[in-house]
């Protein structure tokens, strides 16, 4: 569910700028021992560079406002706090590629 939160606000917060070529990665995710703490670590991807770029925004801006967004509906969701690490990684063509469509988890 993770995944979804924050593929949902990268397209909310881009609106029409990126199409709708954007998958998000688990990398990891693990509960600290004795606290009331998951970290997640999730890579975005996108089709071009230009649109990395578009995602991470000046100096970061846009990747920030998602990561926050997306962190505080994950906390609501799990009711614990989450340490949240977002990448944005190029990965062309994955959406025509039936092999990372499935390592994406899509049929």
């Amino acid at each position: 569910i993770a995944a979804e939160i924050i593929r949902e606000k990268v397209l909310k917060n881009m609106r029409d700028e990126i199409p709708h070529g954007t998958a998000v990665i688990i990398e990891r995710m693990r509960e600290r021992e004795g606290k009331n703490i998951i970290d997640i670590d999730a890579t975005i991807l996108c089709e071009k560079s230009s649109h990395k770029g578009m995602i991470i925004g000046k100096q970061g801006s846009m990747l920030k406002k998602i990561g926050t967004q997306a962190r505080e509906e994950i906390e609501t969701f799990m009711d614990c706090k989450i340490n949240l690490k977002l990448w944005v990684k190029i990965r062309e063509d994955w959406r025509n590629s039936s092999s990372a469509m499935r390592d994406l988890g899509f049929n």
